[in-house]
C-alpha cells in the first residue's frame, strides 16, 4: 500500500548478524552506520519534507529489548538527513506472536488492524517515510501504512536497513 521503499541492505548472511545484533545484542551502536547506508540507499524517498515514522514495538517487547530498533534506526537517519521525526507516532497495542514461522498470509493476518494511531496531528497532509529495521513478506509495513493513512498522510514510503530476496 505504500508508493516507493527502498532497503540498503539485501538479508544475506552478513546482513543477518548486523540486523540481529542491533535487534536482540544490545548493538545499539550499529544504528548510526546504517543509517548512513540508509540514507545512501533511500535517495529517492527522502526528501527535506519527509516526516520519519518508526514502526512501532509492543510495549512488553520493549520492555524486554530496552530500546526499538527501528526507532534508533529514524533517529539515526533524521540526524543523518535533517528530515523531522515523531518517534511515538504510532502504537502497537495488541501483542502478535512471533512471525518468524508464520507465512506471509498468517503473517498479514496476525498483523491486520495491530498498528494504530498516537499522534495523528504530526501526520494529517504530511509525506511519511516508515523506518523498519527488515522487510519480510511486507505484512508489518502494510499495517502500519494503513494507520499513517488513516491519520491523512499524503504519501507513504517505507525505508528499511534491509530486505529479503523477494523485494530483490
Amino acid at each position: 500500500p505504500w508508493q516507493q521503499g527502498r532497503a540498503a541492505l539485501i538479508f544475506s548472511k552478513q546482513a543477518k548478524r548486523l540486523v540481529m545484533g542491533l535487534k536482540y545484542a544490545g548493538r545499539e551502536d550499529i544504528a548510526v552506520p546504517a543509517a548512513q547506508w540508509m540514507a545512501r540507499a533511500g535517495r529517492e524517498v527522502l526528501r527535506p519534507d519527509s516526516l520519519l515514522v518508526p514502526v512501532p514495538l509492543h510495549w512488553l517487547r520493549l520492555v524486554r529489548r530496552r530500546y526499538n530498533q527501528a526507532a534508533l534506526l529514524a533517529k539515526a537517519l533524521s540526524d543523518e538527513t535533517g528530515c523531522d521525526t515523531v518517534l511515538d507516532a504510532l502504537r502497537r497495542p495488541v501483542r502478535t506472536p512471533k512471525l518468524q514461522d508464520m507465512s506471509p498470509n498468517e503473517r498479514f493476518q496476525a498483523l491486520s488492524g495491530t498498528i494504530q494511531l498516537k499522534r495523528a496531528d504530526r501526520l494529517t497532509g504530511r509525506k511519511v517515510v516508515l523506518i523498519d529495521d527488515v522487510l519480510t513478506t511486507g505484512a508489518t509495513l502494510s499495517a502500519a501504512t494503513a494507520a499513517v493513512l488513516d491519520a491523512g498522510a499524503a504519501r507513504v514510503d517505507i525505508l528499511t536497513l534491509a530486505r529479503t530476496e523477494r523485494y530483490a
